[in-house]
């Protein structure tokens, strides 16, 4: 294998990991290691297919109490440890970026230290932990928390590459790699830190995924714009799964993003929205800036805005209007929301 690594670590939170795993993939990663703690079996089932489909070895390491972002490596020691003593990624799996795996290889290379983590450059530093580099070599002096002054403008992307040698620093116990971890690295001036090159989002919220989503479809349309759907109903960057039906009369995007098995009727219009897996719109409904959770339904002449959010089997009725609620799992609504609230 002409990569450094063969194996990774995917630290899962609230998205999906598949895009984190085809870039694993793309570089010769053989074997990825999932930590889950929440709904473990809905995760074990999407990822029976989705090995096969990309033949990658994918374990999960399932945590029975959170253990923060570093007890999970613990947790998952034996399996990230083999013969070959090579360093493993760890990804937290709520970012999304073009994950520029070949090139921090070489950076690991290159400094011969410890640890290697990605970083980027942010317009207001002041809201997050600023990790303080020298921008030539890359070695991390500090971490400082929420500056009131300046003290730099790159923060912490949550894409790492570790010597096994960091495992040793980790107990089987609630664990913080980035305040715990990392700083001691630092210390010792073994951790080391890239500049990400391209875009970066921290999707763990709906506002930041539909953002997400957005960077992400601009960056298919500039490297892979085959992947992207065609047609006089398509307007700007549109992902549509192969399996989904749209009718006669749809103006679909930009920035939408169809799943598998999707029905999207006619004269429905969908604009900067998720549509996940089984999703069915009836016709002439409106969405936009929103997401639409798994096996849902839409019903006709139905208006969805302004960041609502629909659980799994959430069925809106026929022309209800939603301001951004958001809607608990297995829920039925048959009358507008008419200003954000959620809904249990």
């Amino acid at each position: 294998m002409d990569c450094l690594c063969s194996s990774g670590i995917i630290q899962f939170t609230k998205m999906r990991p598949r895009n984190t795993i085809e870039a694993l993939k793309a570089i010769g990663v053989t074997e990825v290691v999932l930590a889950i703690n929440y709904q473990p079996e809905v995760m074990l089932n999407f990822l029976k297919e989705f090995e096969q489909k990309l033949d990658i070895k994918i374990t999960c390491s399932q945590e029975t109490e959170p253990l923060g972002t570093a007890g999970p490596l613990a947790l998952a020691r034996d399996k990230l440890i083999d013969d070959t003593g090579e360093p493993f990624f760890v990804l937290n799996s709520d970012v999304i970026s073009e994950y520029p795996l070949k090139e921090i290889i070489e950076f690991h290379k290159s400094h011969r230290g410890e640890a290697s983590i990605m970083v980027t450059k942010v317009d207001e530093p002041s809201k997050y932990g600023v990790v303080v580099m020298d921008d030539t070599s890359g070695k991390v002096e500090k971490f400082v928390e929420k500056p009131k002054i300046f003290v730099g403008n790159k923060i912490n992307a949550g894409i790492y590459l570790l010597n096994l040698s960091v495992l040793d620093r980790i107990e089987l116990k609630p664990t913080s790699i980035e305040k715990e971890v990392f700083p001691k690295i630092a210390a010792e001036k073994q951790l080391y830190a890239m500049v990400l090159p391209g875009f970066w989002m921290d999707i763990g919220q709906p506002k930041d995924y539909i953002t997400g989503l957005r960077l992400y479809l601009d960056s298919l349309r500039k490297k892979f714009s085959s992947k992207l759907a065609k047609g006089s109903h398509i307007l700007g960057n549109v992902l549509v799964d192969e399996s989904a039906v749209i009718g006669e009369g749809c103006l679909i995007g930009p920035d939408v993003a169809i799943g598998p098995g999707c029905e999207i009727e006619p004269g429905v219009r969908l604009s900067h929205c998720t549509v996940m897996r089984g999703v069915r719109i009836k016709k002439h409904a409106c969405i936009s800036c929103s997401i639409i959770g798994w096996h849902s339904t839409v019903g006709r002449w139905a208006r969805i805005e302004n960041m609502t959010i629909l659980g799994e089997d959430v069925h809106i009725g026929d022309e209800v209007y939603s301001n951004g609620a958001v809607v608990l799992p297995h829920k039925e609504i048959k009358s507008s929301i008419l200003k954000p609230e959620i809904v249990m």
